[in-house]
């Protein structure tokens, strides 16, 4: 589904990715693991066309998108939850979710759209709940939840999403990374970058360790929690995986 290849980007000067090269296959969750600063969001950030790649190309489902407007790209089928959750805090609930589905507006239906927030609704009951709540209002988590729930707005195939549980109470990571789970269940593919690895690989199908810009390893989520450079600096020491 997509297939990123030898991507360069900058911040004027400073090179922030150094010819990184991934692809996510339709149906699975990958993570991006790797310290602060290591170029993850602004990964991220160049397949969804909010920074332009200088070298390399991003192919989603056979089409080159290196060179779109972020928009564009939306349309096509991705979507991108930010770092941060970047909800509109006056606004309502209902209407930050309604806003994900802004470029379906006049070539859908409005029933069509509405059965999707019914589906956000049945995924976050909270949301419902709170459907009438300015979203500055809400708990960090129910945020993230509005967050995911906006960018699912759009019905991306492909759904990208930027460190998820920061922030998080540790009964609120556990339930926001299972929703993730339940995500590729229902048909939504994901590009997940996660800081907590071990929850990110406790989920993930394959994931890519990236470091000062590049990647240094791939495999599948299980070879990834057995490395012992993955289990010293990301894991902690002694861990090990019970499925």
């Amino acid at each position: 589904m997509l297939e990123v290849v030898g991507v360069s980007t900058y911040y004027g000067q400073i090179q922030a990715l150094k010819g990184v090269s991934l692809s996510v296959n339709d149906g699975e969750i990958v993570t991006l693991i790797g310290a602060n600063g290591a170029g993850k969001t602004t990964l991220l950030n160049t397949i969804c066309g909010v920074l332009a790649a200088r070298r390399g190309d991003v192919v989603f489902d056979g089409q080159h998108v290196t060179k779109l407007p972020a928009e564009r790209i939306v349309r096509l089928g991705i979507s991108h939850v930010p770092e941060r959750r970047q909800v509109f805090g006056e606004m309502s609930v209902k209407d930050n979710l309604i806003l994900g589905a802004y470029h379906r507006y006049g070539k859908e239906k409005r029933a069509v759209i509405d059965r999707d927030l019914e589906t956000i609704f049945e995924l976050f009951p909270i949301l419902k709940q709170r459907e009438k709540q300015a979203a500055g209002t809400l708990s960090g988590g129910q945020q993230q939840m509005l967050a995911v729930g906006r960018g699912l707005m759009s019905r991306p195939r492909l759904l990208l999403l930027d460190e998820p549980s920061l922030g998080l109470a540790p009964m609120l990571v556990r339930e926001i990374i299972r929703i993730v789970g339940e995500l590729r269940d229902r048909g939504t593919t994901v590009l997940l970058i996660e800081q907590n690895a071990r929850a990110a690989l406790r989920i993930a199908d394959r994931g890519y360790l990236i470091e000062t810009g590049r990647i240094v390893l791939e495999g599948t989520a299980a070879e990834l929690i057995a490395n012992p450079i993955v289990q010293s600096a990301y894991l902690g020491k002694g861990y090990h995986h019970v499925s």
